[in-house]
């Protein structure tokens, strides 16, 4: 994927590729390749590619998206009929279809649509086209599985693209939102991409199957919560008070960036307040300096996350989003540090109902809001560990060791140097922001910290800079902390401040999920074949067993027993295989997987699963035969 494309709508893509002949369709791999090399050459809406001295491509991308297969112009001999269409429009990021076109003004019925007069009622059952276009997802998710990362090109991914125009069209903005989301994940792993994660495919792909399944047979308020909506309405909520907390930029692979703004009002309410658009690293960086849309406060985003806000005439959608329509009125007003009211609230909520709060509002689906997985913490740095993904630092929560690890990879912003000066100030005693990684260890992606050397102030780790003076310079072992953890110390005596900066945490004897887990992304990896080569699965059913995981077992031999059954015809040749019931067991298993990790992921933080409405769904590993994550996939 070459972010310095234009985003191209789903549909263009799914059009063009269709469009190729067999032959030509062998060769579209190779044909993307040689296209996301070339050098691109913007001039306003038109983006030219020099494919030689002679041949060019244009793009033709108002509001930064090419939105018609007429957009895309080719000035080889064999066009429009050519490869290189085809190939550009692969290589390109995939345009959000829910989101506003850049240009958009603040007031605009893309971002707030007027309310019906009567409120609609819930559909009663998915239509005809609803249960068509959920076949047509289920069969190209099911093929992207089979093909695995490395088989899923751009032919498999152009196919899962007209599937999400289907569901598009049919009113499912839900499932076909996370089947972009799944041919973006496939273009970043296929293109190297350094922040592409497994994990974010695996729970793409997953989310895909499951609306697939489900959709077909669901009513009423059911269907309404898997269908989803394309535009969030916004409703009045008259004038409101608002304390800026922290902001962060905004780098999405679908090719929008910018940055989000996040506020206070005197309950302790979060609000979010946006300016996301088509735009690569560049406009993630200096959308933080831009003025805030926002009735007519000249604030920007960095601003605004240290000051205040009085806004009148406020309009709120349901995921706690601002709206900035003609009536909305907003002036600046004097901001207060974490340590004061209002905002201290934030941090007075004990950290258990804080981790509750975010597995509930998650699974919940839906409009869920934005802030579900914030954490507002107390902590003192004990050092870092050594992962995969690069160092993360590791701290104490009130005697829980916590693992924080950056945000963001991209270079162009200032995460994981931040992360690194941080880490050597060990003993430092910090208020935090950051977001929750679900997991069997405490785990969460750093945002905003208080200042290291500055009290009252604080660090947008994704927008500023730290500097090796802006470090205390004497021993924080003696240094005394400006605020004190807000919520019950755990019964653990929290670690000496003299723990060496680089000794990891103590490890933990957990339930071995990653037996089936490691299965269910090498699959998402390496495809159905990688799971049926021979060789004895017994030991890892047995260990799964031993630890009371008696589903878990069950799912990891169903799955490798589906991925290498294959029948073979009267003359003794292989037919193909069964690809529907090989989905089912991933889908079962990774369904699981997922419902025993966030149950996992309540016990480290000392969190109440019984909290969570949906808990009677999750797995309990102390049960050997739990059904609950099988019956998820009826």
């Amino acid at each position: 994927m070459n972010a310095h494309l234009p985003g191209v709508a789903p549909s263009v893509t799914a059009q063009l590729v269709a469009a190729l002949t067999p032959r030509l369709r062998k060769r579209l791999d190779a044909g993307v390749a040689k296209v996301a090399a070339r050098p691109v050459a913007r001039e306003g809406d038109m983006v030219r590619i020099a494919l030689d001295d002679d041949t060019d491509l244009e793009l033709h991308a108002p509001d930064g998206v090419v939105t018609s297969a007429e957009g895309i112009r080719c000035g080889c001999l064999l066009a429009p009929d050519c490869l290189h269409r085809a190939a550009v429009a692969s290589a390109a990021p995939v345009a959000d279809p829910t989101a506003p076109p850049a240009t958009a003004p603040p007031a605009t019925d893309l971002q707030e649509p007027a309310p019906p007069t009567e409120p609609s009622a819930p559909p009663e059952a998915a239509t005809p086209a609803q249960r068509t276009a959920s076949a047509a997802l289920h069969d190209a998710a099911a093929a992207v599985l089979e093909a695995g990362t490395d088989g899923a090109g751009a032919v498999l991914q152009a196919e899962l693209l007209r599937a999400a125009h289907t569901a598009r069209l049919a009113g499912l903005p839900r499932a076909a939102g996370r089947a972009v989301a799944v041919v973006t994940a496939l273009r970043a792993a296929r293109g190297g991409d350094p922040d592409y994660r497994l994990t974010d495919l695996t729970t793409a792909l997953r989310d895909v199957l499951v609306l697939a399944h489900r959709l077909p047979d669901a009513a009423g308020p059911e269907l309404a919560e898997l269908r989803g909506s394309v535009r969030q309405p916004y409703s009045p909520d008259g004038s409101l008070r608002l304390y800026g907390v922290f902001a962060e930029p905004v780098l999405s692979a679908t090719g929008y960036a910018g940055a989000v703004t996040w506020t206070a009002d005197a309950a302790g309410r979060l609000y979010t307040v946006s300016d996301v658009a088509p735009g690569g690293a560049e406009r993630a960086t200096g959308a933080a300096d831009r003025a805030v849309r926002l009735g007519d406060t000249a604030l920007t985003h960095r601003e605004l996350s240290r000051a205040g806000l009085a806004v009148s005439g406020a309009t709120v959608s349901p995921t706690g989003r601002l709206g900035a329509g003609a009536g909305v009125r907003a002036v600046r007003a004097s901001g207060v540090d974490w340590d004061a009211g209002p905002l201290d609230r934030l941090w007075a909520v004990p950290v258990p109902e804080q981790i509750s709060r975010a597995l509930r509002d998650d699974r919940a689906g839906g409009e869920a809001r934005e802030d579900r997985d914030l954490l507002f913490l107390d902590v003192t740095l004990v050092g870092t560990v050594r992962e995969a993904a690069g160092e993360c630092l590791v701290a104490d929560c009130g005697g829980l060791r916590l693992r924080l690890a950056a945000a963001h990879d991209h270079p162009a912003l200032p995460h994981r140097e931040n992360l690194r000066l941080l880490a050597s100030v060990p003993g430092a005693r910090l208020r935090v922001v950051a977001r929750l990684t679900p997991g069997p260890l405490p785990r969460a992606t750093l945002l905003a910290v208080s200042h290291p050397n500055d009290p009252g102030g604080r660090v947008d780790l994704g927008l500023d800079r730290l500097r090796r003076a802006d470090l205390p310079t004497v021993p924080l072992q003696q240094a005394r902390p400006s605020h004190e953890p807000s919520h019950e110390p755990s019964p653990h005596p929290p670690p000496p401040h003299d723990t060496p900066p680089h000794e990891p945490p103590p490890a933990i004897d957990d339930a071995p999920v990653h037996l089936l887990r490691r299965r269910v992304m090498q699959a998402v990896s390496g495809g159905r074949r990688v799971l049926a080569f021979p060789g004895d699965r017994a030991a890892e059913v047995a260990r799964l067993r031993r630890y009371g995981l008696g589903t878990a077992g069950e799912l990891l031999a169903e799955l490798h027993t589906t991925a290498a059954d294959r029948a073979r015809d009267p003359f003794g040749r292989l037919l193909p295989a069964d690809t529907g019931r090989f989905v089912r067991a991933w889908l079962g298993a990774a369904v699981y997987t997922e419902s025993l990790d966030r149950a996992l992921c309540a016990a480290a933080w000392g969190a109440d699963p019984t909290a969570d409405p949906t808990a009677d769904r999750t797995a309990d590993p102390t049960r050997p035969d739990d059904p609950a994550p099988r019956a998820a996939v009826r």
